[in-house]
């Protein structure tokens, strides 16, 4: 575990600030807020995804080299490395075309990182992704969509700000479990109250 551990850390440790380790950790302490009031998830299989579920993210790469090589590293039965191949492919938002789940295991991962993904940290994340993309703060002349597919979603370059439209302030409603409906609120309320003082600084009110 020493091992496969050290070369999770050395995965994420390529990617920027909004999807490094410290992502990791923090989606692990949402979950395991959420596994205690979720007695009957398989909690094994959670923690596995958590570490594993953006190895593959496709911002970041096109190869599932690093993820097959870290799942065979963990020698599980073919039933249950199915399972956390499937609680990983449901965890993406993928511009709204998320694949559907009925495992409960699969809720809990995607409420942990959506969690991340919002509040103070995802205002956070948010612009150091965008810094490490070169996105604009803001454009006030870009054109926020409601219905894309998953292409469209990742082709344009569109500004921070922006992202929180198509994205970000939907994740409170998205959320399944009722741990993960709890914590989504006060970090979309803060959500929005940031947008707010950003409009008012913008237009020169504030």
């Amino acid at each position: 575990m020493k091992d496969f551990l050290q070369q999770v850390k050395a995965t994420y440790a390529a990617f920027d600030a909004s999807h490094d380790f410290d992502h990791i950790e923090r989606v692990m302490q949402n979950a395991e807020a959420i596994l205690q009031t979720e007695p009957a998830a398989d909690a094994e299989l959670i923690r596995y995804a958590v570490l594993l579920h953006d190895v593959s993210d496709k911002k970041y790469t096109d190869s599932k080299e690093a993820e097959n090589r870290l799942i065979a590293m963990l020698a599980l039965t073919a039933e249950r490395e199915a399972k956390l191949r499937h609680i990983i492919e449901a965890v993406s938002f993928n511009g709204g075309n998320e694949i559907a789940t009925t495992m409960l295991e699969a809720k809990i991962v995607r409420d942990a990182d959506r969690l991340d993904a919002i509040g103070a940290v995802g205002i956070a994340r948010t612009f150091a992704f965008g810094g490490a993309k070169g996105r604009k703060l803001y454009d006030t002349t870009e054109e926020v969509r409601e219905n894309m597919t998953e292409a469209e979603y990742r082709s344009r370059n569109s500004a921070s700000v922006t992202h929180f439209y198509e994205k970000l302030l939907k994740l409170k409603d998205l959320m399944t479990t009722q741990k993960g409906q709890e914590l989504a609120a006060g970090r979309h309320a803060f959500m929005t109250q940031f947008l707010q003082q950003l409009q008012m600084e913008r237009d020169g009110k504030a």
